[in-house]
């Protein structure tokens, strides 16, 4: 099923002789707020930064994913969806091609075009009404269209940096032959978060998320709480009649592991780099990763681990950079720098 979503995002891929680049149209970033450029007749964007991220990072999996298989059943695979070598090679120039827009400052434009839209007045929709959160249905009823401004229902660019780690998405940018600043975070941060509506109770989860990120912990602070409140206080002023939001509230427990645990499962061992809110006094939870149960205890300055499995094989934790092996089903205690 991974090998057909990349077969159709590389069917979608569209080389330019000359840009000598990539180019993906006619789709929808997790935005929802522009659906086509302001006079175009065609639907859909072009080179949704968040979507051509997404789509080199899934190719690249793709290959991870040729590499460790076994040649009996990687054939056997490759016979049952048809997929040859040429398209293999196709996918390969396509991860490395895809095109991006971004400004001398290092912000990554949302999608093609972007940056050419007008700056929506916020103080006066802000004053005029006191609910702005849903933008799009506001503009439509003056006789506007969201698709002419800078502006934003939820996160959208700032989903790749929620999605993946800062590092990989980094080298996603690079590998396409970009440069970008260090802070590059911070700086696509600022900028976006300043034209959002938080339309869906999602986006404060994950500006909350990303707000930790780049120490602006007040803020993270207040968004998450938001969000952790979100159909309890029905923020959106009706909206929890209708039903709960079952995915911000998953998400609010799964950003006390991401964010304030540092919980990372992205790597070969999982990794922890705790953060703990200053009102929080300890954290603890369970987590199984590859056939390994871990129990994590966390304080201020320690963090307790107990990992076990019946494999026999050795069990390691990333502690903020520092690797370490734990004693098969025995509590070892480590200092938090």
């Amino acid at each position: 099923m991974f090998f057909e979503i990349c077969r159709f995002w590389a069917s979608k891929s569209k080389y330019d002789d000359k840009t000598q680049r990539y180019h993906i149209d006619k789709v929808m970033g997790p935005d929802e707020f522009h659906e086509s450029m302001p006079g175009s007749r065609k639907e859909g964007l072009e080179d949704n930064a968040y979507t051509n991220i997404m789509v080199s990072w899934a190719l690249s999996a793709a290959f991870k994913i040729i590499n460790s298989l076994p040649a009996k059943d990687r054939d056997q695979i490759f016979t049952k969806i048809s997929l040859t070598k040429t398209e293999i090679d196709e996918w390969r120039s396509v991860k490395e091609k895809l095109n991006l827009e971004i400004s001398k400052e290092g912000i990554v434009s949302q999608f093609s075009g972007y940056f050419d839209l007008k700056e929506l007045d916020w103080d006066y929709y802000n004053n005029k009404y006191e609910d702005t959160h849903r933008l799009d249905r506001i503009l439509k009823a003056e006789g506007k269209s969201p698709d002419e401004y800078k502006l934003s229902k939820q996160a959208d660019f700032l989903m790749t940096l929620y999605n993946l780690p800062e590092k990989e998405v980094t080298k996603i940018i690079t590998d396409l032959g970009y440069k970008i600043p260090k802070d590059y975070l911070a700086k696509n941060f600022d900028y976006y978060i300043a034209r959002t509506s938080h339309g869906s109770t999602l986006s404060r989860l994950v500006h909350a998320c990303l707000a930790f990120k780049v120490k602006q912990n007040d803020l993270g602070w207040e968004l998450y709480m938001e969000a952790l409140e979100s159909d309890y206080v029905d923020i959106q002023g009706g909206t929890t009649g209708e039903g709960i939001h079952c995915g911000v509230m998953a998400g609010t427990i799964y950003a006390v592991l991401q964010t304030f645990a540092g919980l990372d499962l992205s790597n070969e061992y999982p990794g922890l780099c705790p953060s703990l809110p200053e009102y929080w006094e300890r954290l603890k939870f369970n987590f199984t990763f590859r056939d390994t149960v871990y129990q994590v205890n966390i304080s201020k300055n320690n963090i307790e681990i107990i990992g076990k499995n019946d494999t026999n094989k050795k069990i390691k934790m990333n502690l903020c950079d520092q690797i370490h092996v734990l004693p098969n089903n025995k509590p070892i205690i480590l200092k938090i720098s």
